[in-house]
């Protein structure tokens, strides 16, 4: 099936999608900020430039759009009918790259957490932080508790 857009108005589409700063990451970073934790966004060190770097509990977050990184299971994801060659490998190598990305950041001694977009709707969101943000500080109790 071919594209439903004149390719004009489907490079503008796409040029409005953004890869940081999108709306899901800016709510888990207000509600983690205020709550007291730091940290540092889109870190270039790091493969992917991860969302959220928090060195002191040695925990990275990534928020993931349930399209883009292909939310098994979830609603939101659905493959498009338009193209399905092409978003198929495109979504692939996306889910694909995640893998390696968390892959990496584990056996560097990295705990990687994800938050999924549809997590942070209306009706679950609350739950969904605090739950986040106590992850985040468990993290590294034990080892802090040991070094002393």
């Amino acid at each position: 099936m071919a594209d439903n857009h004149s390719p004009q108005v489907r490079s503008y589409n796409m040029s409005r999608i953004r890869s940081k700063n999108t709306k899901p990451e800016e709510l888990v970073r207000k509600y983690l900020f205020s709550r007291g934790l730091r940290y540092r966004k889109n870190d270039k060190r790091y493969p992917g430039k991860p969302d959220m770097v928090f060195p002191k509990y040695k925990t990275m977050v990534l928020v993931n759009g349930c399209f883009w990184h292909c939310h098994q299971g979830c609603p939101a994801f659905v493959m498009p009918k338009s193209r399905v060659d092409y978003w198929q490998a495109k979504l692939e190598r996306n889910r694909q790259r995640d893998l390696a990305n968390i892959t990496a950041f584990e056996a560097d001694g990295w705990r990687v957490l994800v938050i999924w977009e549809c997590e942070l709707k209306k009706t679950v969101r609350d739950e969904r932080l605090a739950r986040l943000c106590e992850e985040i500080k468990r993290t590294n109790n034990k080892e802090n508790e040991d070094s002393y």
